[in-house]
């Protein structure tokens, strides 16, 4: 018999596990082995019953999700948790801590924290369950459970932007950094690595739904040693700044200049989109001013652009098998030649201060 994909339901609203327990029971590929209805209780649930994935809420009472999911990934590494939030500011920040500490993707509950309507992400839950099954890498997720604090934090603390910097609206390069499942926590590996004074502008596409971009480029902002915001119409490209492309709109550079721009068009699977956003770079500066980085996902949003911005003269990054929590993205670019740098997470930022460095020679 084939195998079935054991799921653990952990929240601590009596309404919200049997809600949960009907949308995992529907699909003949699932099995509920059990539920958990607290923090501490899920440590010993998954012990005993030894799951495949785990849907996890955030605030419940004994233990929080947080804690609970820090005790369970320390000794079950390899086992994806997909969390359950709210889309309230506070459910974005939560879950963007969540995905830090090794979550492997999140859904957003449509109506607050107990959602009698849940059944709406009913599809989104029983997708991203077979997911995380199947594509979550356990080689990288025991590896970024093992590596995400003892080496992203001290490296953080030694780029940490001196007080008094001086900044400049000079723009000499772009990098590009496209990513989606696995992203956030990936993200907050790379982006506090980069040096203060970086010598490009850095724009970040993340697959992520638009309730969710402002409050993680907050998040983002917080961690980097340069400013980082959310992408807004009218922005200027500048040298050691950020930008996140906002979710539910594509993010271009405008044809005349460095002035960003918001689009509903054109009209692709994820909004934004890599591809859309690195061409749109790659047009309106030379390609040997680009740099391209493609990091975990699913999919190959991206690759293609990277084959044109590595033809086009530019340095192309994709993240290494051993650390991509999702081997996807990284995975097409590299299948088509697009990829001219592969190294693992903890790498890539070292990889871009070489590249910007590289085309300033």
């Amino acid at each position: 018999m084939k195998h079935r994909i054991k799921v653990l339901i952990v929240d601590d609203s009596a309404l919200m596990r049997k809600a949960l327990r009907e949308i995992i029971i529907t699909d003949e590929a699932l099995d509920l082995v059990g539920v958990a209805r607290d923090g501490k209780d899920a440590i010993e649930k998954v012990k005993e019953l030894k799951p495949d994935v785990i849907t996890m809420d955030i605030n419940m009472p004994e233990m929080d999700g947080l804690t609970s999911m820090r005790y369970i990934l320390d000794d079950h590494p390899e086992i994806p948790v997909i969390i359950i939030s709210s889309l309230t500011q506070e459910g974005a920040f939560t879950t963007f801590e969540a995905l830090a500490l090794g979550a492997f993707d999140f859904v957003a509950k449509p109506s607050g924290t107990v959602s009698s309507n849940i059944h709406v992400v009913g599809r989104e839950i029983i997708k991203k369950v077979k997911l995380a099954y199947k594509y979550a890498s356990r080689r990288s997720l025991k590896a970024r459970v093992r590596i995400k604090n003892s080496f992203s934090t001290k490296r953080a603390s030694e780029t940490l932007e001196k007080p008094g910097a001086v900044r400049t609206n000079e723009l000499s390069k772009v990098v590009v950094i496209g990513v989606s499942t696995g992203g956030p926590g990936t993200l907050m590996e790379v982006l506090p690595m980069l040096p203060s004074d970086l010598k490009a502008a850095l724009i970040v596409v993340q697959h992520m739904p638009p309730t969710f971009t402002s409050s993680f480029a907050k998040r983002l902002g917080k961690a980097c040693p340069f400013p980082f915001k959310e992408a807004e119409a009218g922005d200027v490209l500048v040298d050691g700044r950020g930008y996140l492309a906002p979710g539910g709109y594509q993010l271009l550079v405008h044809k005349t200049g460095r002035m960003l721009r918001l689009s509903a068009s054109p009209v692709t699977q994820f909004m934004p989109s890599v591809n859309v956003t690195m061409e749109s770079v790659l047009r309106a500066y030379s390609g040997k001013n680009v740099i391209g980085v493609l990091m975990t996902g699913m999919g190959d949003d991206g690759a293609d652009s990277m084959v044109k911005i590595k033809e086009a003269g530019g340095v192309t990054i994709a993240e290494d098998e051993s650390t991509a929590i999702v081997f996807g993205m990284p995975r097409a670019a590299i299948e088509r030649g697009g990829a001219e740098i592969v190294v693992p997470s903890y790498r890539i930022a070292d990889e871009i201060i070489k590249a910007v460095c590289r085309i300033c020679d």
